[in-house]
């Protein structure tokens, strides 16, 4: 049994979210009774699970004065922290918040943090996961947060523009109408840091410049914050010349899935070769999410982990059939389900 008391009393609301269902989805997921009256939260359940809610409480209520949003993610990302080993604050430094006109952002699982950690430190960063983890979203947060901030020159975000082979020409129109729905994603995620016009400023003036990758070759990036996104389906000739566009004073993030490569069959992806060639070289980061880390939709984990299982189940079908059959097991291997640590 636990009691915890707020000062202020008009954040109390806030905390405990429309109806307590803040309050509801911590007890749900940690097996407590938590009780709101007044300025007063009582909790009840075992020690470590009252423990883990009072931290995440209290880490919900510090993020409240300082002027941050409280939504059921937040709530869910400090129970995530909590589990991963956080702090009493829910394991976020101050340092990690990016602050744009829009919005605060911080991260909400162990492995972003890991994540904001390497684009703080700059160089060039590796993001490697599933759909829904954040990957570009943080990258072009720490992006329009360093412009603004005066800290580089511009931002560069790029993409393959056509997933298999970038055949500009078959698609109708002028060529921005051509390579504007494979970049929509990037312009969403500045749409969400950036009011519209200042947006639209950025990209008339240059500061912010989205381009398939096609019209990086022969260009050298210095003081910008460049992104290569969906880079799996980047060939390693590609893959080579991006990364040798990197000038003074510039960051380059690399993002992408190894699971949904679109490449041709029998083309390695660049993003793989990459990340296997420059594992441990100085100054390079690699950071691996997993489902664990899906942001989206609770059914988009699902989904991610459902694949994750055919696909082992399917490769360990293959292995059983080239093992010759006075060697084979009984029956093909099942594969464990994956459970919730994280790699990074």
């Amino acid at each position: 049994m636990a009691r915890l008391k707020f000062d202020d009393n008009s954040l109390v609301p806030l905390l405990c979210g429309e109806h307590d269902k803040h309050l509801a989805h911590m007890e749900k997921a940690l097996g407590v009774s938590i009780v709101p009256r007044g300025n007063f939260l009582s909790l009840s359940g075992s020690a470590d699970a009252v423990a883990s809610a009072r931290s995440g409480l209290q880490a919900l209520y510090d993020r409240l004065t300082r002027g941050l949003p409280v939504d059921i993610q937040e709530v869910e990302a400090v129970l995530r922290l909590g589990a991963s080993g956080g702090s009493a604050k829910g394991g976020v430094d101050e340092d990690l918040v990016i602050r744009t006109r829009k919005r605060h952002i911080s991260p909400r699982s162990k492995n972003q943090a890991d994540y904001l950690r390497a684009l703080r430190d700059g160089g060039l960063v590796f993001a490697l996961g599933p759909a829904g983890t954040g990957k570009t979203y943080l990258a072009v947060a720490a992006a329009v947060s360093r412009l603004m901030k005066g800290e580089i020159d511009r931002v560069v975000l790029s993409r393959p523009a056509v997933e298999a082979g970038e055949q500009l020409g078959f698609l109708p129109g002028d060529l921005r109408e051509k390579v504007d729905p494979y970049l929509r994603p990037l312009y969403d995620a500045l749409h969400d840091m950036m009011p519209g016009n200042q947006v639209a400023k950025c990209m008339a003036d240059g500061a912010i410049e989205v381009a398939p990758l096609a019209f990086m070759r022969g260009r050298t990036l210095s003081n910008a914050f460049v992104i290569l996104d969906e880079a799996q389906n980047t060939t390693s000739v590609q893959m080579k010349m991006f990364l040798t566009r990197l000038g003074e004073n510039a960051s380059m993030v690399v993002t992408g899935d190894l699971s949904q490569v679109d490449l041709p069959h029998g083309i390695r992806s660049g993003l793989r070769d990459a990340t296997e060639i420059l594992a441990g070289e100085e100054g390079i980061s690699i950071v691996h999410f997993d489902d664990g880390d899906v942001m989206r939709h609770p059914l988009v984990t699902q989904i991610v982990r459902a694949y994750d299982m055919f696909e082992k189940k399917t490769e360990a079908g293959r292995e059983y059939m080239k093992t010759p059959s006075s060697n084979r097991p009984s029956s093909p291997p099942s594969p464990k389900r994956k459970g919730k640590g994280k790699k990074s």
